[in-house]
């Protein structure tokens, strides 16, 4: 089950190492043209294993909308 979080990262501050996209247990996590990280809000089940991960820390978690 989805928590009322869910994972975003900074696109100027990640370095594009892929840590995040190899922790996501959803598969919520991907590498947009080798750059950054994007995470698909309807995957992602706010579990924090990313921004715990993230050697950048770049990722931070936001409220879901109603």
């Amino acid at each position: 089950m989805a928590s009322k979080f869910f994972a975003v990262a900074d696109r100027k501050s990640c370095v594009s190492c892929g840590a995040c996209f190899r922790e996501c247990p959803r598969d919520a996590i991907r590498i947009d043209h080798g750059c950054y990280a994007v995470m698909d809000p309807a995957l992602c089940i706010g579990c924090g294993k990313c921004r715990r991960i993230c050697p950048a820390d770049c990722i931070g978690m936001e409220e879901r909308k109603a």
